[in-house]
């Protein structure tokens, strides 16, 4: 799915230092989708701090199930 133009909200800055996340999601879910450790791959990115991978770590994609309830 397409960050920008899909049916995706992703965090676009972490919510304690306000570092810009959100392009880095795409490659992040791609990359642990195909296997690879979430961990190496947030090392990878320069995602350092703990509160930015929280965020992607963490981060649950619920558009699909909020979208069955459009007026």
């Amino acid at each position: 799915m397409d960050v920008c133009g899909g049916k995706m909200i992703v965090p676009i800055r972490c919510f304690s230092c306000g570092k810009p996340l959100a392009g880095l999601y795409s490659e992040f879910e791609e990359r642990t989708t195909k296997g690879e450790q979430a961990g190496k791959v947030l090392d990878d990115l320069g995602v350092k701090r703990y509160c930015c991978r929280k965020v992607l770590l963490t981060h649950a994609n619920i558009m699909d199930d909020v979208m069955k309830f459009q007026k």
